[in-house]
C-alpha cells in the first residue's frame, strides 16, 4: 500500500548561488563566517528570496509506543512515553523551555500511545503502539500509511499558520532500537555500529539490544533498501509520522531542522521516498547516540552543533534555531563594502 504523497519541488539553486555571492560583498574577508554563509544560502534557496525570514517557527512532537520495548531495549519502562507526553503538555520538559525561549509554537501529537488518551495531547492515534518486530511486522501497511498521513496533515497545519521554519521531535520508549533497525535495513550498516545506549542501558542491555536489532534485520531482510516496507516492518508510528511531516513540510516550502538520531533516520526514510526533500533540510546537531553519525553520513549531512546530547524531543533542533537566526540577521544587517566605505581585498 503506497501513501498518496504531495509533489516536492526542487529548491532554487539560483537563489542559493546569488545569496553566496551577496555574502562576498559584506564587510568581512571572503568566507570568514564559514558555514553560517551556507546556512543563509540554504534558507534563501528554500524560500526563493534574498530577504529570508526565520519566524514564525513551529516544533511538532510525535509520540507512540513500541512493541519491542517490552523486551528491555530501554532503561525506562514503556509507561514513560505516556508520562512524558503529559509532561510536554504541562510545560516541564526541556523542549518546552527551549520552545518558549525560541518563541516557537509547540504541538504534541499522539500517533500511538498505549492506554487512554493523554489530556491536552492532540489525539491522532492510529493504534495503541506497534507490534514486536522480532515476531511480526511492527505495522501493517495501512497503519504505516495512516501514520505518514498524520505527519503530512500536521505539516499542512503548521504551514497554514504561516510557519517558515519547523522542527519535529519524538517520544517513544524503544524507538532507538526501531531507528537502528531501520538504518541497518536501508544502508546495510551492522547492528554493532548502529545500536547505541538510547536512554542509557548498561553493557548487558546494550548487548541484548544489539542482538535484538540484528535478529530483526535478519527477519525482515526482504525489506532492505525499500523505505516504505522497512518502515512498516521495523519502524514506529511516530517515526512514520516524522517521515510524513518532513515530506509535507518540504511540499509547503518550509525550512526543516532535523533533530537527533531517530529524527535523522526518519529523514533518511523521507528522502528515500522523496529525494527532493533533502534540500529543504538543515541538521541541528550530532547526538551522542552511536548510530547518528552513520545516519548523517547516509544523507551527506553536516550538523550545525555537536554537544554530546541524546535527549531527543527536538531539543537539539530547537537549539540550532539560534544559529539559523544569527546567520540570517548577519546576512540582512551587515553593511556592504561600498555602503560602509571599506576597501575590498586587493
Amino acid at each position: 500500500m503506497k501513501p498518496a504523497l504531495p509533489f516536492v519541488l526542487p529548491v532554487s539553486k539560483k537563489l542559493r548561488a546569488e545569496a553566496l555571492l551577496q555574502w562576498n560583498d559584506r564587510t568581512k574577508p571572503l568566507g570568514s563566517l564559514g558555514r553560517l554563509e551556507a546556512v543563509t544560502a540554504d534558507v534563501c534557496a528554500v524560500q526563493a528570496t534574498l530577504q529570508p525570514v526565520t519566524s514564525p517557527k513551529s516544533v511538532v512532537l510525535f509520540a507512540a509506543d513500541h512493541g519491542v520495548a517490552r523486551l528491555g531495549v530501554s532503561a525506562y519502562p514503556q509507561e514513560v512515553t505516556r508520562q512524558m507526553a503529559a509532561n510536554f503538555v504541562g510545560g516541564g520538559a526541556a523542549i518546552n523551555v527551549l520552545a518558549r525561549y525560541q518563541q516557537a509554537n509547540l504541538e504534541v501529537v499522539d500517533v500511538g500511545i498505549c492506554g487512554e488518551p493523554v489530556p491536552g495531547v492532540l489525539n491522532r492515534r492510529v493504534c495503541q503502539g506497534t507490534r514486536n518486530f522480532l515476531e511480526i511486522a511492527a505495522m501493517t501497511d495501512e497503519e504505516m500509511v495512516k501514520a505518514l498521513e498524520v505527519g503530512l496533515v500536521r505539516a499542512n497545519a503548521a504551514a497554514a499558520k504561516g510557519t517558515v521554519i519547523v522542527a519535529a521531535g519524538e517520544m517513544g520508549i524503544g524507538n532507538t532500537a526501531s531507528a537502528a533497525a531501520l538504518l541497518c535495513l536501508l544502508t546495510g550498516a551492522d547492528s554493532h555500529d548502529a545500536v547505541g545506549r538510547g536512554t542509557g542501558v548498561d553493557d548487558e542491555g546494550l548487548m541484548r539490544k544489539r542482538a535484538m536489532v540484528q535478529q530483526a534485520v535478519e527477519r525482515h531482510s526482504a525489506c532492505r533498501n525499500n523505505p516504505e516496507a522497512a518502515l512498516a516492518a521495523v519502524g514506529g508510528l511516530e517515526i512514520a509520522a516524522l517521515c510524513g511531516f518532513y515530506i509535507g513540510a518540504a511540499a509547503n516550502k518550509m525550512v526543516i531542522v532535523v533533530d537527533g538520531f531517530i529524527c535523522t533516520v526518519a529523514a533518511l526514510v523521507a528522502c528515500r521516498i522523496s529525494p527532493a526533500v533533502r534540500d529543504y533540510m538543515l541538521f541541528g546537531h550530532q547526538s551522542a547516540e552511536q548510530g547518528h553519525k552513520l545516519a548523517l553520513g547516509a544523507l551527506n549531512a553536516e550538523p550545525l552543533l555537536q554537544l554530546d546530547m541524546r535527549l531527543g524531543e527536538a531539543s537539539g533542533a530547537a537549539l540550532a534555531f539560534s544559529i539559523i537566526d544569527a546567520s540570517v540577521l548577519l546576512f540582512l544587517q551587515m553593511a556592504t563594502f561600498s555602503a560602509a566605505g571599506v576597501s575590498t581585498a586587493r
